[in-house]
């Protein structure tokens, strides 16, 4: 029990050094980006996010320390567990014919296929009040890719890792897979205009993914994907009517404090409505508001 402790509390600790050493380079990358898109509107930009981006670091830390260790020491007994299984779809022998960066990309491909259904799973009555946290920024930037509830972070892992140990790709590529989409996510969750024309058609773009943190109605349940926009397209789910300029966020009752944002997904309310009726009340009463009634 003791050494179990002390494993816990060391990997916890190496996990926040290692996320404090990798918010480096992106938070340099995004404020040379911004300077450059943005110019003199990045000060004023970054005043109103500061609070919203100190919160998902909060968060980011929170699961840093009591979620990612658990998650680690289960994705070892996952693998193992299919390993002593033989629960492989793929044999390795099939992927060793491929070029490694063949492997890379069809682990992404996969990776975010799985990640496109999950990602509608999470807008479900079931598993929304977690996910409600995530999209519950209302100054989006890079650092909201940080902002997932403890369940939410176990739910993606679980499932995502699940398929592709089921797939049998090798660890690089699983490894390859997550450093893409995280650093990608991170990517188009900045606050950048970019639609990237007829790229867009391919790829997620910032534009697309900002779609889908609205709190505008048409862009309900709309733009899953992380990486390939082609499964939103394929499946209907595709809203890219040009850049995002409107409000994000959702109508849950979930405050801007980390006690709010670990709470409300335990809460019975949280679970009596979906989604699309929780944000269409609200934009509802917010019409209200804003219209007389005559």
């Amino acid at each position: 029990m003791i050494a179990t402790l002390q494993e816990f509390l060391v990997q916890s600790l190496a996990s926040l050094i290692i996320a404090a050493k990798g918010l480096v380079w992106p938070a340099l990358f995004f404020l040379l980006l911004g300077l450059a898109v943005k110019r003199r509107r990045l000060a004023g930009d970054i005043r109103r996010a500061l609070r919203e981006a100190s919160l998902n670091l909060q968060l980011m830390a929170f699961n840093l320390v009591f979620v990612v260790p658990l998650i680690a020491m289960a994705g070892q007994a996952l693998a193992n567990f299919s390993a002593a299984h033989g629960l492989v779809l793929v044999p390795a022998s099939a992927w060793d014919r491929m070029h490694p960066a063949a492997v890379i990309f069809a682990a992404v491909f996969i990776g975010d296929f799985t990640a496109y259904w999950r990602h509608r799973l999470e807008h479900t009555r079931l598993l929304w009040p977690a996910h409600a946290v995530h999209h519950s920024d209302t100054q989006m930037t890079w650092t909201a890719i940080e902002r997932f509830h403890p369940i939410n972070r176990c739910s993606t892992f679980f499932i995502d890792a699940s398929v592709l140990i089921l797939m049998g790709l090798p660890p690089f590529a699983v490894v390859a897979n997550y450093l893409v989409r995280h650093y990608y996510g991170s990517f188009i969750h900045a606050d950048l205009p970019w639609t990237y024309g007829p790229l867009g058609r391919i790829f997620v773009s910032p534009a697309m993914h900002r779609w889908h943190h609205s709190a505008d109605e048409r862009a309900f349940d709309k733009n899953f994907a992380t990486v390939f926009s082609v499964f939103d397209r394929a499946f209907g789910t595709h809203y890219v009517p040009g850049p995002h300029e409107g409000r994000l966020g959702v109508h849950d009752p979930i405050a801007p404090t980390l006690t709010s944002q670990l709470t409300y997904a335990l809460t019975p309310r949280a679970y009596r409505r979906t989604p699309p009726e929780i944000n269409r009340e609200g934009s509802e009463t917010e019409a209200s508001r804003a219209v007389p009634a005559e």
